[in-house]
């Protein structure tokens, strides 16, 4: 959202007004006992009491719920938006410090003081000057007891903006607003209340680049974009992303590792926040929202990877899914014609190939066209459905199906919806309905205990009768406006929240029907805290090498987010698939975190392809249920630290510059380099950090150890190989015992 018409003029729609000075600040204790820093910055200098008449504050409160986090809430007026509000985990033993010092008489005024402000966590700090212009600067201090400026906010830079479009008035606290309102009023103007934003706008330092902001298929360092953070249906080829996390990870890379600055900014707010990173303001981040408060965290730390861990602790840390969910899953596909036929010669199929195959999963049209949801089996393509999932168990297989939180009007479950009042509504009452998707579909109202409830005993029938786990598909569009929940939830902040709350309860019902080690999800949507839920896959993908690389990059950039696993349709999700393409994607997609073959018009099973996909699939799957007993260590630790298992170079190479913008290869755990290919020649162009790097898989001829100084290679590779590297000093042990991931124990 822009404000501003080049570097020095404001666009004639807004009246923004600045803190110009902190004219008074004092240590308060916050909700858990702790010291914060409560700050009264004015938009007018006080020279003389006189000063103080018509002129609007910034209430700042600075905080901290974490060591090296740092909370910043900015308040015009104090008053409830309704939004619902992300839970944080605060540590329990932080001890931040509060230091407020006065100097001497600075000639402003008598009795006027200059000094300083201060609040301490751990090694990071904000300060504020008494008195003086305004400025709030961040501060890391390192290891060696040096102390470096992450980040400031400026003068100017923090605001309170009022929309004064025709037909608006200034609120009463701006001068001149009576005037103003009587002269609308002899004009005949409509009066009505302006719409108020509140924003900031942080330094960005010489080199640094910016990542994150949840699912972006936009290039992968953020400078110089644009990014609103609302959670849309827009497909991976769009700016529109179906995860938004409103955090940013800034990174500055040394060639030493006390060279280096990191940290993260998290605006802690479920209604849409805009960001201009390095755009509007090429020296600055900037991010706003509608509302009279602001409220965002620094976090700081030695590391990016130190920083990530911090943010994911601090929004609900991740969750470790089963050991089976990290083999093949095998997908019926969305629009293709299927029954249990089908089904059993797909999965008879695998086994007779030799095709190690963990999980099946029933897409939308296990249930009748026009009554999704109603979570009961079409009878005509599987008039035996119990038995049928016993069956599937009995080759050792889990069973996923596909559900979404919406209830079409042809669903017999739509009518008993209504009566009870478990729709989100018009704020006429009515049922919030339309035409997109299904007919006439409605939205299960998560905001409601009891449909929580009903929704979920319709989920544990079918675990029940044999269901491992479900696809939580869609809880992106959710209606912002004339709309109704039933906790009072503004919808502009309740549409990003939506898909916290959907598979929440899903996730909920899954532990208490399975046990908290079986628990898991297929997700497409999140917002803040869904790493609490895993797993989440890439959303609707097309069939082309563009859009593989696509899907890798907004990967990599939801993973820099908070999250610690992730997925995505192997071949691409709509089109038909070329057999070159699905041979790419089938390495990819097996050397990623989860893999899944999933389609929109096409069967996603190699022997419809040809017989060297047949042998790709089974070389490399049989290559990750092989490497669990590395791969899932390296789950678990990064569940425990915090950090994406698939990651970008750059978080295990800090001190390497080169790898901050690649974004076509990846480390899985911290000892495998895996570069995809994405052309039907198998011609390979990738970077490898400086080292001995031991293949893991090659084609004949190819030597087994590459040494590199730091410099990029170019191969040419077949459909059975690609660069897999292990890192010099780690060891990848194969277990060639295990015949499918879900084998796997680990050992005590």
């Amino acid at each position: 959202m822009k404000f501003t018409d080049g570097y020095w003029l404001s666009k004639e729609q807004y009246k923004i007004e600045n803190p110009v000075e902190v004219y008074e600040a004092s240590a308060v204790p916050d909700e858990a006992g702790n010291d914060s820093l409560l700050a009264y910055a004015t938009y007018r200098k006080i020279i003389e009491r006189g000063n103080t008449l018509n002129v609007g504050n910034t209430t700042i409160r600075a905080f901290s719920p974490m060591e090296n986090v740092i909370g910043i809430r900015l308040t015009h007026f104090d008053v409830d938006d309704k939004n619902p509000r992300y839970t944080l985990y605060p540590e329990k033993n932080v001890a931040p410090k509060v230091e407020i010092e006065e100097g001497e008489v600075n000639g402003q005024g008598a009795g006027v003081r200059a000094g300083n402000a201060k609040l301490s966590s751990g090694q990071l700090d904000v300060e504020l000057p008494l008195h003086g212009d305004f400025r709030m600067a961040f501060h890391f201090t390192d290891a060696s007891g040096e102390r470096h400026e992450l980040t400031a906010s400026e003068q100017a830079a923090q605001a309170s903006i009022d929309d004064i479009t025709a037909g608006s008035m200034y609120p009463l606290s701006v001068s001149g607003a009576q005037a103003n309102y009587q002269d609308a009023r002899q004009a005949g103007t409509i009066l009505k209340r302006s719409k108020h934003f509140m924003r900031e706008m942080l330094n960005l330092d010489v080199d640094t680049k910016i990542y994150g902001t949840g699912e972006r298929f936009t290039p992968f360092v953020k400078n110089g974009q644009t990014v609103e953070i609302i959670n849309k249906d827009g497909g991976t080829g769009s700016e529109q992303s179906y995860k938004n996390i409103p955090f940013y990870l800034a990174c500055k890379p040394g060639l030493k590792k006390q060279d280096g600055l990191y940290y993260g900014v998290f605006v802690n707010h479920s209604q849409p926040v805009s960001f201009e990173i390095a755009s509007e303001n090429v020296q600055r981040v900037q991010f706003a929202t509608e509302g009279e408060h602001l409220e965002y965290f620094v976090i700081a730390g030695a590391s990016a990877k130190e920083v990530l861990g911090k943010f994911n602790k601090l929004t609900g840390g991740g969750t470790l899914p089963p050991a089976w969910t990290f083999g093949l899953w095998l997908s019926t596909s969305f629009t293709t014609d299927y029954s249990e036929e089908t089904v059993m010669k797909f999965i008879d199929g695998m086994e007779e190939r030799d095709l190690p195959l963990d999980v099946f999963h029933f897409d939308c049209f296990w249930m009748k066209g026009f009554e999704w949801s109603n979570f009961e089996w079409d009878k005509e393509a599987f008039p035996d459905p119990k038995g049928l999932l016993r069956r599937l168990h009995d080759k050792g297989l889990k069973i996923c199906v596909w559900i979404n939180p919406y209830i079409a009007q042809k669903s017999p479950l739509f009518k008993e919806g209504v009566e009870k009042g478990y729709f989100i509504t018009h704020e006429d009452g009515t049922p919030w309905q339309w035409d997109l998707w299904q007919a006439g579909n409605a939205y299960v109202d998560f905001t409601n205990p009891d449909a929580v409830c009903w929704y979920q005993t319709h989920l544990k029938r079918l675990l029940e009768m044999g269901v491992d786990c479900f696809k939580t598909d869609f809880g992106e569009r959710v209606p912002m406006y004339d709309a109704k929940f039933y906790d009072g939830s503004n919808p502009q902040g309740a549409h990003n929240f939506y898909t916290h709350l959907y598979n929440e309860a899903v996730y909920e019902v899954l532990k208490a029907e399975k046990g908290d080690r079986e628990a898991v999800v297929f997700a497409r949507s999140a917002t803040v805290g869904g790493q609490q839920f895993p797993v989440h896959w890439g959303g609707d993908n097309v069939s082309s090498y563009t859009s593989m690389a696509d899907t890798l990059r907004g990967g990599l950039s939801f993973l820099l987010s908070g999250f610690n696993f992730w997925s995505h349709d192997i071949g691409g999700f709509e089109e038909s698939t070329p057999a070159d393409l699905y041979k790419r994607w089938t390495q990819f997609g097996l050397l990623s975190s989860h893999s899944r073959y999933h389609g929109n018009i096409q069967y996603r099973v190699p022997w419809l392809f040809d017989e060297e996909a047949v042998e790709v699939t089974r070389k490399f799957t049989k290559l990750k249920v092989q490497m669990m007993p590395y791969l899932y260590p390296q789950a678990r630790k990064a569940v425990e630290e915090g950090i994406p298992l698939m990651r970008p170079l750059f978080l295990e190479f800090a001190n390497d510059p080169n790898t901050y913008g690649l974004d076509l290869q990846y480390m899985l755990g911290d000892s495998l380099l895996v570069a995809p290919i994405f052309n039907k020649e198998g011609k390979a162009r990738f970077y490898l950090p400086k080292g001995k790097w031991t293949r893991l898989v090659k084609d004949e001829g190819m030597a087994d150890v590459v040494e590199s100084d730091g410099q990029w290679f170019e191969e040419t590779h077949s459909f059975l190989s690609l660069p897999l590297f292990v890192r010099e000093g780690h060891e990848v042990k194969l277990d060639t015992n295990l015949k499918k991931a879900g084998d796997y124990k680990e050992k005590a």
